[in-house]
């Protein structure tokens, strides 16, 4: 958004919101493991649905005005291999994995997501070498939480910035997948529930293009996503639960 709305919503509100969802999102998993038919449980997923497009958005963002990528880069790795730990710890998901689905946290996606957006945007590397650095960065983010899509969508959306219309396409398409996806091989309810990210559209359709005053945002949302996860870890434990995500 390179002209300012005067009024409207700024990232750090939007990020709250996003933390807010994802909070309500993670205890509803621990109260209520698994995919639970209940209609206030998927109500509660719903809300939960907000968080994740929020952060692609962001992740875009952050990649139009990070003054050094490597720098960004490194931050998001680092801050992938703390939440895998307290990812999984707070699911009770091996740390090694084991399967396809789910074996660790969104952040390793929107990691790689910058990576690409390198990829997408560098004209050193020949057309070839990007399809096969695509390739490779798809196949090694599918494991993780929101899949490959997590990693592909923000591109998309750094691509497309400036363009809200385009945008939602975007994000309608890469969401329709995911959707696809889930419902064929997890759950055809909750795969149909993914949907509900696209209610995070009229939200990010209010940003403003502004930071808002407090700059600590971007290091409490760093230490917030990790050290909420322990703490439902922790609860997961004393409850006695077993493994709460699908």
């Amino acid at each position: 958004m390179e002209s300012l709305k005067e009024k409207g919503l700024n990232s750090n509100q939007i990020k709250v919101i996003a933390i807010i969802a994802m909070t309500i999102d993670h205890i509803t998993w621990l109260l209520f493991p698994g995919c639970q038919k209940i209609w206030y449980v998927m109500l509660l997923h719903m809300i939960g649905r907000l968080t994740a497009p929020i952060m692609w958005f962001f992740i875009a963002e952050g990649f139009h005005y990070t003054r050094n990528v490597k720098k960004y880069i490194s931050r998001l790795f680092i801050f992938a291999i703390i939440s895998h730990f307290a990812y999984n710890f707070a699911g009770g998901i091996p740390f090694i994995p084991t399967g396809f689905f789910n074996m660790t946290s969104v952040m390793w996606s929107l990691a790689w997501s910058v990576v690409l957006m390198v990829i997408f945007t560098s004209e050193r590397l020949p057309q070839w070498l990007k399809i096969i650095l695509v390739i490779a960065i798809c196949f090694v983010t599918f494991p993780s939480d929101w899949s490959t899509i997590a990693a592909m969508c923000p591109v998309y959306l750094y691509l497309s910035r400036g363009d809200f219309k385009k945008q939602s396409l975007t994000m309608l398409i890469w969401v329709s997948i995911y959707v696809a996806v889930y419902f064929i091989f997890m759950d055809k309810a909750y795969g149909l529930l993914q949907f509900a990210t696209l209610f995070s559209l009229p939200i990010l359709k209010q940003y403003n293009g502004e930071r808002g005053q407090w700059k600590g945002m971007k290091w409490f949302f760093y230490i917030y996503y990790p050290a909420h996860l322990f703490v439902i870890g922790i609860l997961r434990v004393v409850l006695g639960n077993g493994s709460i995500f699908p």
